[in-house]
């Protein structure tokens, strides 16, 4: 496959019309994607399409995946999700989340496992490990633009989007999809108050790949995630930050490759 070829599909399910990457063969991964729906063009994409068949759909309300109504609910998702797996073909399969999709990755694989054969977090949110008055999460949407910046990067200079630099159609993406964002993870901000005590549920392998730079959700957080899965192993990758995959990609895919052959 030609590398950073864009190839977007439709990908149905419910009733419900996704936009979908897909990249390479064989095993298949499931990815879910984070704040911001997943580049095409992105070089991990390529690196790990090497390794089996990715398909990275965008959430409904994201990208160009329209919202049906009512859908509104991180519980909305994780049934949409369970489904996807039930209707991809062939054995079991991978599921791989960042960050937003890390949450829904962790609901999903606590609530069915059967057709998982792996599970992959990405410095996920999702749980409530300090006290009340203690945000775990950076507030990405009240905090300034600046401070968000520096903190989602291990290399804000290099890796930070670019406003200035985007096309009209990719800003009105990018929008769209902190729209969305905040329908579903607003209140409670990025966390499920019930998910820790069913993390313990999960009986697939588990990895957490953390970026050692993110100050979205910090590798402490990360640890503490790791500690409610079985048996889970926890990795950082260097000079990264709340994006490994972008950042690092081919030090994400390594770490991903050497799980997915364990």
């Amino acid at each position: 496959m030609t590398s950073g070829k864009a190839e977007i599909e439709r990908l149905n399910t419910c009733g419900i019309e996704l936009e979908a990457v897909r990249r390479g063969a064989g095993r298949s991964v499931l990815l879910l994607h984070g704040f911001q729906t997943i580049d095409p063009k992105a070089r991990f994409l390529d690196l790990l399409g090497r390794h089996g068949e990715v398909i990275a759909p965008s959430s409904p309300g994201f990208g160009n995946s329209p919202r049906p109504k009512d859908f509104d609910a991180v519980y909305d998702l994780v049934h949409l999700y369970l489904e996807v797996l039930e209707t991809l073909p062939g054995g079991k399969v991978t599921l791989l989340g960042f960050s937003f999709g890390g949450w829904l990755a962790a609901e999903v694989a606590a609530a069915s496992s059967h057709r998982l054969d792996k599970l992959v977090l990405v410095n996920p949110v999702g749980i409530k490990v300090s006290g009340r008055e203690t945000p775990d999460v950076l507030d990405v949407f009240n905090k300034s633009p600046d401070e968000v910046r520096q903190r989602s990067w291990h290399d804000p200079d290099r890796f930070a989007p670019d406003f200035n630099q985007m096309s009209d159609e990719a800003l009105v993406t990018y929008a769209r999809n902190r729209e969305a964002l905040c329908l579903y993870a607003w209140h409670p901000y990025m966390y499920n108050p019930q998910l820790p005590r069913w993390l313990g549920r999960i009986k697939v392998p588990t990895l957490l790949l953390w970026g050692e730079s993110d100050g979205v959700v910090t590798p402490d957080y990360g640890r503490a995630y790791s500690r409610l899965i079985p048996g889970s192993q926890f990795e950082l990758i260097d000079r990264a930050g709340h994006h490994p995959e972008i950042e690092q990609p081919e030090a994400f895919v390594e770490r991903v490759a050497g799980f997915l052959k364990q």
